[in-house]
């Protein structure tokens, strides 16, 4: 494959400033995309807050609950790489909006399920719809960025995650207690959705000169920095998609991302559970656990993402900053998830977990790579084959986590396995070059 590596400077990083009487609607947008990707976190951590309850009316066992939980990854992954291509084909900006509303709708119809198959299918639908949403973000942030706001773009596109995944513990919780029912709650998360929905489509708009909000200081501060050339003998054509899947780099990309959503999705799935059944939280104090674990992960998202713009422009290698950083993200990872199957104080395990994903979210930045790695031409079919990669993890980890604790009897092992899954990061995205190419 023909690619360059384009030599960034300390003056190069200066360039990207902004003049001090341009608009923000760049960050604006990617605040409501963290506002849509943190909406899309609820809806889906909505089932395991519920899980309690519909285990009980429903009488599943933990095989049947992992089944559940894994159901949504199901279409999620599969439908990456076409969201990925419709992305590339077609406008961000009416994908954005018809899956919101979709996903809203299929929330919605959750509460009217009175077995566990109905509801399964729902769970089916909720991922198909919401797909699209994160490779058109990522489509965005190479339209919307600079390379040197890539790093905090990524990392609110991402940062939804920890956010959702936060205050869908709270949100959805405090619906239950309020309503006295998780069906009602389900109903009003997805109107909620809906609204949004709506919103985000009359507001985003696929490239900055469509934007009436942008001004050309804006603009000018946009397609300047975008518009670093490549080396002269450099052929800035496409690259076809086959040709980028043979590259090391990409493949290493798709293997850190699935280690790193092994871990997260893991977490995500069955951490409720784990803190009601290992060591007896109730539902308001298991609300709220997951609630400070999961905030604690969007703050090191945030910080992760700043502290890559700001060390990357001062000149740093991006080799460097990013692998010290993912690596490093891994490493603690493993560390404290380790440390948690030894501790039996509740506040201990809550503390080691919170300081897991502050490191572990550092990785959100990964959705700035595919743009990278393969030119603008490709962000959006390369970020939905990363994230496909990701969410087939996110189809098998929860039924293996329900397995474990099925047949063990105990979360140990599943612990393990997060441990074993954080080293795999830390070693694969030290194998990533994640220098820029000049490809288009």
């Amino acid at each position: 494959m023909r690619t360059a590596e384009v030599a960034q400077s300390p003056a190069t990083a200066t360039v990207a400033g902004a003049s001090k009487t341009a608009t923000t609607v760049r960050w604006k947008i990617f605040w409501l995309l963290l506002l849509l990707s943190s909406i899309n976190y609820i809806d889906r951590a909505s089932l395991s807050i519920a899980l309690p309850l519909i285990s009980s009316e429903f009488s599943l066992t933990p095989a049947m609950e992992g089944v559940l939980l894994s159901s949504f990854f199901w279409t999620y992954a599969f439908m990456q790489i076409p969201s990925g291509l419709l992305v590339d084909r077609y406008k961000s900006r009416n994908i954005i909006g018809m899956a919101t509303i979709a996903w809203g709708v299929c929330q919605a119809f959750a509460a009217g399920c009175f077995h566990w198959i109905p509801l399964l299918l729902t769970r089916l639908g909720l991922g198909i719809a919401e797909s699209p949403i994160m490779p058109a973000g990522a489509k965005l942030a190479g339209t919307w960025l600079t390379p040197f706001e890539r790093g905090r773009g990524a990392t609110l596109l991402d940062g939804g995650a920890p956010l959702g995944s936060a205050f869908g513990a709270i949100i959805i919780s405090a619906l239950i207690g309020l309503l006295g029912s998780w069906r009602l709650a389900f109903v009003v998360a997805g109107v909620g959705t809906v609204v949004v929905g709506i919103f985000a489509w009359r507001y985003v708009r696929n490239h900055p000169s469509e934007h009436p909000g942008v001004n050309a200081d804006e603009l000018s501060h946009i397609a300047d920095n975008n518009a670093a050339p490549a080396p002269a003998h450099v052929d800035i054509k496409p690259v076809p998609f086959l040709e980028l899947l043979k590259d090391r780099s990409v493949l290493f990309m798709f293997l850190s991302w699935a280690c790193y959503n092994s871990v997260f999705y893991g977490l995500m799935t069955w951490m409720p559970s784990y803190l009601h059944k290992a060591h007896g939280f109730d539902l308001k104090q298991m609300g709220g656990a997951t609630f400070i674990i999961f905030m604690c992960g969007f703050i090191g998202e945030l910080t992760g993402g700043w502290i890559a713009d700001k060390w990357r422009a001062t000149g740093t290698s991006p080799n460097l900053v990013m692998k010290v950083m993912f690596s490093g993200a891994g490493g603690v990872t493993a560390v404290t998830i380790l440390a948690v199957a030894f501790v039996h104080s509740p506040a201990g395990v809550v503390a080691l977990l919170c300081i897991a994903l502050f490191f572990l979210r550092w990785c959100g930045m990964f959705w700035g790579v595919p743009a990278t790695l393969g030119g603008q031409s490709r962000a959006g079919l390369l970020a939905g084959a990363m994230n496909f990669c990701g969410n087939i993890v996110g189809v098998i980890v929860p039924i293996l986590i329900g397995l474990i604790v099925q047949f063990t009897g105990t979360y140990f092992l599943a612990l393990m396995f997060f441990v074993v899954a954080a080293l795999c990061l830390m070693l694969s995205a030290s194998a990533v070059d994640y220098r820029e190419r000049g490809l288009s």
